[in-house]
């Protein structure tokens, strides 16, 4: 089984979507699925010739054009004229194509070469339907008329619109207008950790020496206003004085020019030198750094997966993050952490329960955390269930004119709705009769209620 990835880049720093493909490349291709990858990244990105898997970066060639995507909105969104003439010329050589994200030019440019093409595709939202966009008034209207025109389309006539949690499948729902996909929840996760973990911690202490010795809490992620960070300051300040051995590190990149603030907050409050900025770490250093951390923490005002809560759960830690990190209840189930809300009140509550347990009380966590990790994110147990669900997703897509049009305002010609005994109601009566004789297919499956 070949699948085809449609992503906006394969740089890792763009966080969760792109490293989730990566670190399950290998298993699944044991499991006999091959993967590549079609990106939006110039060929002149540095991360083009380093991706692990065969990667066509279709962005346009122009050795400028990392500058002009600075300064001109339609290629921030990330547009090409190469995308849609190269998914209709080679669409045919894969089993299924798989759209990563929305709100950029994957979106739309996917929807306008494969709404009438014969291999399925499947779209991974990955968070981005989620109620927190409604927080920006703005954004969210423009971003309404775009799901008119190009994001709702494009779910409507997908095979499947895969969700990684039960908590972002329901989110999804009903945040636009009209709202119609065929959902599935799909096993996601991440790989157990590997390799020497002397050599790993080793390899984190060499990239921050001035943390050896000392106990800390680990924050990995992207620096951004989304994930907390000034949070996370704050309640770490609050705390400072309770636990004098216990430091901060802040490892990630520094994705929209933050950092600076907030280390004058914590300057502000006379921790500067308790708080530690590695940025992005990678391979041993990542590991080292979560093998060696006493606990994980992530204080997102939205995420959606967190690959980063599994990896910290793979290496036995506790995670403390809050109930917008939709694998919260996975976390809680397990009792491998902390929940709180996502506000300052929050995160100060979250830290001092921390802080408050005994060792033995941590320990105890972080072996919860790891078992949580074997049952419900170990990627090499669910790639089966993954390659499994692209293969049963056989409802075949309506190929008359305009049939995303009837699909998007819940007129799908594919479906029949009756009851299970011969009794239906006067409501779903009126609903069916409702629906003109001509959408209906005679053949299709019937959806029992």
């Amino acid at each position: 089984m070949i699948i085809l990835h449609v992503i906006h880049s394969v740089n890792p720093e763009t966080g969760g979507p792109i490293e989730g493909i990566f670190s399950s490349a290998g298993v699944l291709l044991d499991q006999g699925c091959q993967r590549e990858i079609v990106s939006l990244d110039s060929p002149h990105d540095p991360w083009v010739k380093s991706c692990p898997l065969t990667v066509y970066p279709l962005g346009i060639k122009h050795p400028k054009y990392p500058a002009w995507r600075q300064k001109f909105p339609w290629l921030r969104y990330g547009y090409t004229p190469h995308l849609v003439p190269w998914l209709k010329e080679n669409a045919h050589r894969y089993d299924a194509i798989i759209v990563n994200g929305l709100w950029n030019y994957v979106a739309f440019g996917s929807w306008r070469a494969l709404s009438k093409c014969k291999t399925p595709y499947f779209v991974y939202p990955h968070g981005m339907l989620d109620p927190w966009l409604k927080n920006f008034a703005v954004k969210a209207v423009a971003k309404q008329v775009l799901w008119w025109f190009s994001e709702g389309p494009l779910l409507a006539n997908a095979r499947r619109v895969l969700f990684t949690t039960e908590e972002e499948r329901v989110l999804a729902r009903n945040i636009f207008w009209p709202y119609k996909c065929q959902e599935m929840v799909v096993a996601y996760g991440s790989l157990d950790v590997t390799g020497d973990p002397q050599t790993q911690e080793a390899a984190f202490q060499a990239r921050l020496p001035q943390i050896a010795g000392r106990r800390f809490l680990l924050f990995l992620s992207r620096i951004h206003p989304k994930k907390g960070c000034d949070l996370l300051i704050e309640a770490f300040a609050n705390v400072a004085a309770k636990d004098p051995d216990l430091d901060l590190v802040m490892a990630g990149p520094d994705s929209v020019g933050w950092v600076e603030n907030l280390q004058a907050a914590a300057s502000k409050h006379g921790i500067a030198h308790r708080i530690h900025w590695p940025g992005m770490l990678k391979g041993d250093a990542k590991w080292g750094a979560f093998r060696s951390c006493e606990a994980f923490v992530l204080p997102s005002h939205q995420e959606n997966f967190g690959i980063v809560v599994a990896e910290a759960m793979s290496c036995g830690r506790p995670v403390l993050t809050t109930s917008k990190v939709n694998t919260w209840r996975e976390v809680q189930d397990c009792g491998g952490g902390l929940i709180s809300s996502d506000d300052q009140a929050g995160i100060i509550e979250l830290l001092n329960l921390f802080v408050g347990l005994s060792e033995h009380e941590k320990k105890a966590m972080g072996q919860c955390a790891r078992q949580g990790f074997v049952e419900k994110f170990d990627m090499r147990a669910m790639a089966p269930q993954v390659i499994q669900a692209f293969q049963a997703a056989e409802i075949p897509k309506d190929s008359t004119p305009y049939g995303w049009l009837k699909a998007l305002l819940g007129r799908a010609p594919w479906t029949k709705v009756i009851t299970e005994n011969s009794g239906v109601s006067s409501r779903k009566m009126e609903q069916l009769e409702a629906v003109p004789s001509e959408l209906i297919n005679q053949d299709a499956p019937v959806l029992r209620l």
